[in-house]
């Protein structure tokens, strides 16, 4: 697995724990805040494992 897939998929994990703590303690407006970087995150991990894959076929 490529390294910043890796780090881009910890970012996902942790903001994913950041955005229950913070829909549980009411924070609505930063708990959205939080999923907004947890879709960016995710997407930047496939892109960056799909970049790989492709890398390697070719």
């Amino acid at each position: 697995m490529p390294r910043l897939a890796l780090y881009s998929l910890v970012v996902c994990v942790l903001a994913v724990a950041a955005a229950v703590i913070s829909f549980t303690q009411g924070s609505w407006l930063l708990g959205i805040v939080w999923v907004l970087l947890v879709g960016l995150s995710s997407n930047m991990s496939w892109y960056y494992l799909r970049r790989q894959r492709a890398a390697q076929s070719a």
